[in-house]
């Protein structure tokens, strides 16, 4: 899952990153709204946490163009503002959570969790398949009641499977989920993934649609 974070203070916003990122999210870490707006145009992001006391563009404005631009992904307010006026103008300028500052990253990963279950329709917190069960909030995996190992990268590639469970999803959606702008995939990484996954978890369970990309059964 690939998230903008958009936040001014330096420490915050690295503590953030780091945390997010140990979380096992990709994040790229942005500091002004107009950084944050450009962003938006030219990426897909899965959610993103906006502070709104931004320089150059404030995060209202970030938040009202990207609605305006009819982008539906999960925005997350965090902020120092605790009035209720400021919650009630962001929640109903389209941002789906208000957090207010200073907070606790385990929290924040949760209420994370909870924006990502319900922007796909989901309300159950752990992913079923057969007798395989994924738990996103432990990172955990177990297939017919044993754990199974995975690396983070496989981990967000097979819970990313599953949210679509019935959906085709292609090399370039899935790469954009999976990697921020500091990294850069192998031109063959995804297929290791898809591989690795295959071999631990049954060779049935991820199908290849040739020139298309990847699905796994509803």
């Amino acid at each position: 899952m690939r998230i903008l974070l958009v936040e001014d203070d330096p420490e915050l916003g690295d503590g953030l990153t780091i945390g997010l990122r140990q979380a096992g999210f990709a994040v790229d870490w942005v500091r002004d709204g107009n950084a944050a707006d450009h962003a938006l145009q030219a990426e897909i992001f899965d959610l993103v946490v906006l502070d709104l006391g931004l320089p150059r563009l404030s995060g209202m404005d970030v938040l009202t163009r990207a609605r305006g631009r009819g982008q539906a992904m999960p925005i997350l307010i965090l902020t120092a503002r605790d009035a209720t006026g400021d919650k009630v103008s962001g929640l109903d300028a389209g941002a789906d959570d208000y957090l207010v500052k200073p907070i606790d990253l385990d929290e924040l990963t949760a209420r994370i969790r909870a924006l990502t279950r319900r922007s796909a329709g989901r309300a159950d917190p752990l992913l079923t398949h057969g007798d395989l069960v994924v738990d996103p909030a432990a990172h955990s995996v177990t297939l017919a009641g044993q754990t199974v190992e995975l690396s983070s990268r496989e981990f967000s590639l097979l819970q990313m499977l599953l949210e679509s469970a019935g959906r085709v999803l292609t090399r370039s959606q899935l790469e954009q989920s999976m990697y921020g702008w500091r990294d850069e995939p192998d031109s063959n990484a995804l297929e290791v993934h898809i591989h690795h996954l295959r071999k631990k978890l049954g060779s049935d369970l991820i199908r290849t649609l040739r020139g298309v990309g990847y699905t796994i059964a509803k």
